[in-house]
């Protein structure tokens, strides 16, 4: 029998609950129990160290050189190992608006991958264009835009395995998409979306449920417009994700999101694509090619071209944006993601969840990865 994993002396971070001094027992793929600290027996001493529900990434394209469209399995495996080490325990491989034939290769690939030990949790899809507005391209490729379909969106979804779990689609170009997607059970994303502040409250009482990263290709707002910003804002149901980078959103208006919003409707993402993890450079993004800086990733155009943002590092710049307590941070980082996706399992320390956790210091460096019960990535290098 395998001796069960036990973390000892870690405080534990729950979005209702911060405890110091525990003790995690990790039995297979379980927690089996959380208690006070007890000297005895061995295990993994994380004195100073914080535990936290393992982070939920529900929108990335891509990490250390890979990317969801190039379809094949070596990079989804690859993309998965990458993950933990910024305590990422679970993820949506994210598409984006390219040809039909390379979003159906993407999305049959995902349904026949069958995850390895030490790698994230690939949970599905999300499906990110091509049913978006022209006018909120961003570095979604315009050529490739198409009106929103029903046949085509049963299609994938059949082709995907039914592992579409989210689709960020522009509304105003077809509501009743939104309708068919949520009762499929699909969360229903408004986003790279011109839709006005009255065609938005439409979509939400149609099925939406969330906004595609805050701000960042959705009408703006405007005092005379609210807009896709306002509305999604204003819209106590509706959860926000978040690239909180600093480069995508200013400090103060990641703090005025956080002030509307609340920790309970907030959702950190890292919309990261290949050149994450590796040198400043060129890198290509759906075809199109995209220059690495320290200032982000630009297209040519200047348009950026997601993030390279890591979420460990999301949570402290979320942290120090808004001065969000530990708490608060569990909440953005997974609870509210496995929420949303209605993992009841995941996002939540306590005896019987799943033991997807990650163990950070007081500055957000991960420490352990610990995925499905197995120690996954080890800052010292040990597994």
């Amino acid at each position: 029998m395998t001796e069960p994993l036990i973390l000892k002396n870690v405080t534990v971070v729950n979005y209702d609950g911060l405890t110091e001094n525990c003790n995690v027992t990790i039995e297979g793929a379980q927690i089996a129990a959380v208690t006070e600290n007890n000297q005895n027996g061995t295990g993994i001493n994380c004195a100073g160290y914080y535990c936290l529900p393992g982070f939920i990434d529900m929108h990335i394209h891509g990490a250390d050189g890979v990317d969801t469209m190039d379809a094949t399995e070596t990079s989804l495996h690859q993309f998965a190992a990458a993950l933990v080490a910024e305590g990422t325990t679970s993820f949506l491989a994210t598409t984006m608006t390219q040809s039909e034939e390379a979003i159906e290769a993407a999305l049959q690939n995902v349904a026949a991958f069958k995850q390895d030990a030490g790698e994230a949790n690939l949970l599905g899809v999300h499906l990110e264009g091509p049913f978006i507005s022209a006018q909120c391209a961003g570095a979604q490729p315009i050529e490739h835009i198409q009106p929103p379909s029903i046949e085509k969106y049963q299609r994938w979804h059949e082709l995907s395995g039914n592992k579409i779990m989210q689709m960020t689609i522009a509304p105003e170009e077809g509501m009743e998409l939104v309708q068919y997607a949520k009762e499929l059970g699909v969360i229903v994303s408004i986003g790279h979306s011109n839709a006005t502040a009255k065609e938005a409250k439409e979509a939400v009482t149609n099925g939406v449920t969330q906004g595609t990263h805050l701000y960042n290709q959705m009408r703006a707002m405007h005092h005379r417009e609210p807009g896709v910003v306002g509305t999604v804002l204003l819209e106590k149901n509706v959860y926000v994700e978040m690239i909180v980078d600093f480069i995508h959103i200013h400090p103060e208006m990641v703090n005025l999101a956080y002030r509307l919003k609340g920790p309970e409707k907030i959702i950190l993402i890292t919309d990261a694509m290949r050149a994450k993890g590796l040198a400043y450079g060129k890198y290509d993004l759906g075809g199109q090619e995209v220059n690495v800086t320290e200032a982000g990733a630009h297209l040519a155009s200047g348009a950026l071209a997601g993030s390279i943002l890591k979420m460990n590092d999301a949570v402290r710049n979320m942290q120090q944006a808004t001065g969000a307590s530990w708490k608060e941070l569990a909440q953005m980082s997974s609870f509210n993601a496995a929420k949303q996706l209605g993992l009841s399992q995941k996002g939540y320390i306590k005896a019987g969840n799943d033991a997807d956790l990650v163990i950070v210091d007081k500055n957000l460096q991960v420490q352990y990865t610990i995925v499905n019960g197995k120690i996954a990535y080890s800052s010292s290098g040990r597994k």
